[in-house]
This record gives C-alpha cells, structure tokens and sequence, in this order.
C-alpha cells in the first residue's frame, strides 16, 4: 500500500502541468486497487507529547472522527495518542463526561474478565478509558482504547473529576471571554479558610448537642415507655384488692353469730388497708407519669429543633469547603434548568468513585427555547490579572458560544453563591440535551449527544446500585453525613442510538435539593 501511495504520488508530481484527466484516472486506478479494509484504516495518529513541561491535565478530548485523544493542561496541549473508540453498534457516545473512578489492574466483569489496564472510568455502565489493542480504526465494545504504556504513563497524571469530552469530530478548546463567566474575588478566597474554621465549629457543635438531645430524648422516651405497663400492673393490683373488699362487705352482711361477724370485720380492715393503699400507690404513679410524658414532647421537639441547627450549621460548613473546590454547572435547554456539582472526595460508602455534591438544581431562563444552543463546555484553565482565563470547546452546533451564553438569564443568586471563589478548572457546559440517567450520586456530570450513536451503552446495566434510604433525620451510615445522597430512585440508561429529540430518558433527581456532607 506504501508503494503505491508513493508511485501515485510521483506520478502526480511527474504530471502536474499535463492534462488533468491523467491526474484523476490514476486516483482512480489507485483507489481500485486498495483492499477494501483501506477506507476502515485509515492513517493512524501518532503519539506526542507537548516539547515543554507539562502541568496536571484538565481535560481530555476524544475525537471519534480522527480517533485520537488529546490532552490538555491550562497552557494548550500536553499528550496525544491513537485511540479505537466503539464499533458499528457498539458505538462509543458522544459527549460530556468526567473521570468518576480509576484502577490500575482492572478486569471487566461483563466481558469475559477482559483486561482493561489503567482504567479510568467515565460511566459507571461500563464505558471507560484504558490500555488496549489499537488496530487503527473503531473497534472497542463501546470504551476508548488508548495505547498499553501511553495509558500506563498518564494514569498516575489524572485525577477523578476530570473533564472527558467525546466529540464526533475534531474539537479543541480556545480562549474565550464573556461576562457571564465566573468572577472570583480575592477577598472572598482569602476569607474562605476562616469562614471554614468558624462554621466548621459551629456545625461540630450543633452536633454534639443534636446528639445530646437525641439521646435525652431516647432516655425520656424508654421511661415513658415502661409506664403503661407499670400503670396496667398498679390498676390490677387495685382491681383486686377492692374485689376482695367487696367480698369482705359480703362476709359481714353474711354474719350470724358474734364471732363471725368479728372475724369477718377483722378482713375488712385487712383488705380496706390493702385496696387504700393500691389506691394511693396508683394515684402516685399517675402523678409520676404525667411530668414523664411531658418529658418525652419536650426532648422529642427539642431533638428536633437541634436537628434542623445541625443540619443549617453543617450545610453552612459543607458550602464553605466546597467553596474551595472547583465548581461545575450544567444548564440544559432539554429541561430548562442549572445544576451545580463539586467533589466532596468522600468516597462512596458502597465502593467505587467519590460522592458529588448536587445541592444546587434551580430553573433557568433561555432566551427563544426552542432554537438549539449547541453543547459548549467552557472551562477556567488558570487565574490571570482579571480573575480567570477561559476557554471553550464546541462538540455540537447551534448557536455559537457566545450566542448560547447571551441567551441564558443565570439566577443571580446563584452566581453569587459559587462565582466568588471560583478556582480554575471550575467549569460551565450549555447543553441542548438532559443529564444523562448515568448520572448520580458518584458522577459529576453525564451528558450525552442525542442524534449520534449510543451503542455502547446497548449490554450495559442501570448504573447505580440501590441505595439504603436515609434515616428520619438524614445522618445515616454512622453519622458520616451521606445520608442525603442515598435516596432509591431507578436509573434508567440512556436509550440507544435515540435520534428524535424529545424521546430520550435523562437523570431526573428524586431527593430534596438543600443536601450536603460533612
């Protein structure tokens, strides 16, 4: 095949200033020729890497067109190498997604024990980064195959968070600017370490007495519950002593003689005592009982009182060192609404990834809804003079970046919460299309493009395994403060290949929206 690109080539040279039919029959003799596995193999990207030092990757971006992934740190360009993406029906989906999880010796559990090294994963359905066989054009079950020690040298490079884009075509971040995009103030970030320490204390606080008056309330509500019982056996003790009582009225009335009817009064005195004193015993304990039940409202109420400060101190605190995270917001035209997402670094209590934050989900307002924005993942890659310098990436057309952005009337609210100190690779994506149902709790965000191929998601199970429901005051799993995430809800996958807009299944959140971690 070489040999005849380099004689068609030549031929060309040799005859460029002769007629041009000669230059167009022999590209035809040339494309006879070529085995039909040519058009499928087509010229493999080489491996680079950027000829400076490189800093800690940001995002990568998979072109399924060009099959190749790039990768990027805040200054351009850093690594690049071939990659097999997914076959015809297997196709790998294009789209928005974040490195959720990353092992160095995996072994798939739906192929076979498959090797897979070096994974990063970016679906907890099954699709991934990682190490594998390239033989020059699309071939996986839906992962990105990356070559065995290209993948083997960046895995220690990336960290979970981050930003995976799958284009259908060739795509690359470039500087941007617009007034929408987040501001940091340097006071805010400054002041952000003693607002931690302040709120850290009152949450810790409002904990130790939440559980104070939990447990009073626990205690309170034990002796409570041993009084029906005590009562019960005090109102029978009397019961039987006035029944004996009577008897002894009977046994007097009864009397004949002088002598019976001494010992008779000689009983009744006995069993008079008896049933004054079940009385008087009674009477106590009921006396009793009442402050006993007065004390179970009045802890029970005061728990939950101490409850909900815990829950606003401990809220208060999580927003303050999320503060210092990197933030990423997802406004979707599909369901005219903003999502704020931020690493907790907690990691999952049932295995795998680390817990998302996800307490902020609010309405937008777009501008003309029903005209495409396009799917625009801007980025903060480094701070500058003016706060942060940014750079967006295009995977799919509507309007263009700045367009889609003008269209958007953000909550200022919100922007007032996170903008201030946000820190590079914080993130906005505008998007046509819903969250994905692969999102969750354990996944920043998943979301793919509806009218392209989703075949790699065809064998693939619902993504989340079921989760045990949060206590009554949302603190379960030992007090480790997950108990907001863990609500039962049924993820779906996203439907394959869908090519009708408006028929696809997407995340939909099921659990209150004011959530945290501690």
């Amino acid at each position: 095949m070489k040999n005849r690109l380099t004689t068609a080539q030549s031929t060309m040279t040799m005859r460029r200033w002769g007629p041009p039919g000669i230059v167009t029959l022999a590209l035809v003799a040339l494309a006879a020729a070529a085995p039909a596995t040519a058009a499928k193999q087509a010229r493999q990207p080489a491996e680079a890497v950027a000829p400076r030092e490189a800093g800690e990757p940001i995002m990568a971006i998979v072109s399924i067109k060009s099959q190749q992934v790039t990768f990027y740190d805040a200054d351009g360009w850093i690594l690049r190498a071939p990659v097999s993406t997914g076959t015809t029906g297997r196709e790998t989906p294009a789209g928005v997604f974040a490195v959720v999880e990353k092992d160095k010796d995996h072994h798939s559990t739906m192929y076979d024990d498959a090797w897979m090294p070096n994974m990063q994963r970016i679906t907890w359905n099954g699709i991934a980064l990682h190490g594998g066989p390239l033989p020059g054009y699309a071939a996986s079950h839906g992962c990105v195959r990356m070559p065995f020690g290209f993948a083997e040298g960046l895995f220690d490079k990336t960290n979970i968070g981050m930003r995976v884009i799958i284009s259908p075509n060739d795509a690359a971040p470039i500087d941007f600017t617009h007034p929408s995009l987040f501001v940091p103030k340097r006071e805010a970030i400054e002041a952000a370490p003693r607002r931690i320490d302040k709120l850290s204390g009152e949450a810790e606080e409002a904990i130790r007495a939440a559980d104070e008056t939990k447990k009073a309330a626990a205690v309170a509500a034990k002796e409570a519950a041993a009084l029906p019982a005590s009562l019960r056996k005090l109102e029978q003790q009397k019961s039987r002593a006035d029944a004996e009582l009577a008897f002894a009225d009977k046994q007097l009335a009864a009397a004949k003689t002088d002598q019976a009817r001494a010992k008779a009064e000689e009983l009744k005195q006995k069993v008079a005592a008896k049933a004054a004193d079940a009385a008087s015993q009674l009477d106590a304990a009921k006396a009793a009982a009442q402050p006993k039940r007065d004390a179970v409202a009045a802890t029970k109420e005061a728990a939950k009182l101490a409850a909900a400060k815990k829950s606003e101190a401990v809220k208060a605190a999580t927003d303050a060192k999320l503060a210092l995270e990197p933030v990423s917001v997802f406004i979707s035209r599909a369901t005219q609404k903003l999502y704020v997402r931020r690493n907790t670094h907690k990691p999952a209590p049932d295995g795998g990834g680390e817990v998302f934050d996800t307490s902020i989900e609010v309405p937008v307002t777009i501008r003309n809804p029903d005209q495409p924005l396009g799917t625009h993942v801007f980025t903060a890659m480094a701070k500058n003079d003016t706060g942060l310098r940014w750079s967006v990436v295009t995977i799919e057309n509507g309007d263009d970046a700045k367009d889609a952005l003008d269209r958007i009337t953000i909550p200022q609210d919100v922007w007032d919460r996170i903008g201030p100190t946000a820190l590079p690779r914080s993130s906005i994506v505008i998007s046509d299309e819903p969250l994905s149902a692969e999102t969750n709790y354990r996944t920043e965000f998943v979301a793919v493009l509806s009218n392209h191929p989703q075949g790699g998601f065809i064998t693939r199970k619902p993504t989340a395994p079921p989760m045990d429901v949060a206590d009554d005051d949302g603190w379960g799993n030992g007090g480790n403060g997950f108990g907001f995430f863990f609500q039962q809800r049924d993820p779906n996958p996203q439907p394959v290949n869908p090519r009708r807009r408006g028929q696809y299944q997407y995340y939909q959140s099921t659990q209150p929206m004011q959530r945290s971690w501690w």
